[in-house]
């Protein structure tokens, strides 16, 4: 079996149980929060709110998650400590970066932004990062990151986005852990994460869960990326916006119909608190939630003919052997 790092420390791959493959704890915009304290208010109430949170998805079944949240997205791992000793639900916590565009001023003199100036390939300082927080550990406090993030979304594979990518890339290969990436399926991002990982950096594609596949009908797109050998992240159940309930369901159903069941993990994409969302417009998103799953999603899908070993695999078997790299 595989060790895997979690908040309260290592465990064993047998032991991660149903896994929710992305969720959040907290996802905020940690400038803002710095300055304008009083969004964010009281630390301890919002603390006991993820508790409560987090207990019922415990209570719902659920074992494990991931949480992809890295820097751009307001990590902040003494807090994830602080509430992971008061359930317990494992979480895994990653490195990365998350960006559609550039990369943050702190890295646009560094690394091989210097290297026209000096006219030599400058090692970019983002991989050592994500090493030091799998290696030793995140900020000073011991916890060890057992994923990597990184994003492609609609505006494509900026320079930033590749230069990021191909950091996450080079840091898995150093170290083995796996790899998630925000990927926008309407744009067929998933074949620049092929291409800039896979084909031209060297990562197996069996290491590398697509998030938010989810967010296309387009089975015969997400077919093509579950053939080349990626994980299929179906992890925005909830989010019934632009992509209805039903349609998420369907194309859950197509792809299990087509034989991908074991290509597939499933999530929510939810959190405790996200600051990127006015709390009124929370109201249009009732079912985006830790458990919505295993309240509304399962059922439907049994009734529509998907069987309880299929949804297992996909919360348990396929984690197990991503983690495993099997």
């Amino acid at each position: 079996m595989t060790t895997i790092d979690t908040v309260r420390g290592p465990v064993d791959s047998a032991d991660l149980g149903v896994t929710l493959m992305h969720e959040h704890v907290f996802v905020l915009t940690s400038d803002v929060q710095a300055n304008y304290p009083d969004e964010w208010g009281s630390e301890d109430a919002r603390v006991a709110d993820a508790v409560v949170k987090l207990q019922r998805a415990w209570d719902a079944g659920v074992r494990t998650i991931v949480d992809p949240t890295v820097v751009g997205l307001g990590r902040y791992l003494p807090r994830i400590q602080r509430i992971a000793e008061q359930v317990p639900l494992q979480i895994v916590v990653a490195t990365g970066m998350y960006t559609y565009n550039d990369v943050p001023w702190f890295f646009h003199y560094r690394g091989p932004a210097l290297d026209e100036m000096v006219g030599a390939s400058v090692p970019d300082p983002m991989v050592d990062m994500f090493v030091g927080d799998i290696r030793d550990g995140i900020a000073g406090t011991g916890v060890k990151a057992g994923m990597l993030k990184c994003a492609i979304d609609e505006p494509g594979l900026t320079p930033g986005v590749e230069r990021v990518m191909r950091a996450v890339a080079k840091a898995h290969l150093q170290t083995g852990v796996p790899i998630t990436v925000h990927t926008h399926p309407g744009t067929r991002a998933g074949l620049h994460v092929k291409r800039v990982m896979c084909d031209e950096e060297g990562v197996d594609p069996g290491r590398i869960v697509l998030g938010h596949s989810g967010d296309t009908s387009d089975c015969d797109h997400l077919a093509e990326l579950a053939d080349a050998g990626f994980v299929l992240g179906m992890d925005r159940f909830g989010i019934n916006l632009e992509v209805s309930f039903e349609d998420r369901a369907a194309t859950l159903l197509e792809m299990v119909r087509r034989g991908y069941t074991d290509r597939m993990v499933l999530s929510q994409d939810a959190s405790c608190h996200i600051d990127w969302v006015d709390p009124g417009v929370m109201a249009f998103l009732p079912q985006w939630h830790y458990t919505h799953l295993f309240e509304d999603v399962f059922p439907y899908v049994l009734e529509h003919g998907m069987t309880q070993e299929q949804i297992d695999t996909m919360l348990v078997d396929v984690p197990r052997t991503f983690f495993e790299g099997k």
